[in-house]
């Protein structure tokens, strides 16, 4: 088994492609063994990698069905309901937080006070 070959940025042989410039032909690796690599130099941290496609054997992307627009409709509405209160927060309730803002911050004033 040889090593990929490796090419400078932007220096790309034709034939090749990167999964996101495969995505925007409307195609997809369809299980096909990384072809070759990029790598665009850095100072510090050493270079950055994008790995390359062989376009004559990409497949195109599978059409969503019917069931997996429902999946894809639930997954995204139970990012929004919060975990602690159980209430649609309205918006994708980030995972830094896990809960949505009212419930992560309370306010202090509306705290009920024990006299």
């Amino acid at each position: 088994m040889g090593a990929l070959p490796v090419y400078r940025w932007c220096l790309a042989p034709d034939g090749y492609a990167t999964r996101r410039q495969l995505r925007a032909r409307g195609l997809r690796p369809g299980g096909q063994c990384v072809a070759a690599q990029l790598e665009r130099p850095r100072r510090r941290r050493g270079p950055l990698v994008a790995y390359l496609y062989r376009v004559d054997l990409a497949q195109p992307v599978r059409p969503m069905t019917p069931g997996r627009w429902s999946a894809l409709a639930k997954a995204n509405a139970a990012r929004r309901i919060c975990p602690q209160c159980r209430t649609d927060a309205g918006y994708v309730i980030p995972t830094s937080l896990g809960t949505c803002v009212p419930c992560a911050y309370p306010d202090p004033s509306h705290a009920v006070r024990s006299a």
